[in-house]
């Protein structure tokens, strides 16, 4: 069990009302949305990186 088992679950966000937003808003929500998807990315990469190298570890 991890610590983030132990906490409790956060409620998803409420969603943006996208119809009142103009293009250009809208262009940097999307690149905002996106720059945050690639930091999850990177952040489960590096979290995979680092479970392989246990797993390696312990079934040597």
């Amino acid at each position: 069990m991890e610590l983030e088992d132990l906490e409790p679950r956060k409620k998803k966000p409420k969603l943006k009302d996208l119809t009142l937003m103009g293009l250009e808003e809208l262009a940097e929500y999307r690149e905002s949305l996106e720059a945050e998807i690639a930091r999850v990315d990177a952040e489960v990469a590096g979290k995979k990186s680092h479970r392989s190298a246990i797993d390696s570890l312990f079934k040597s």
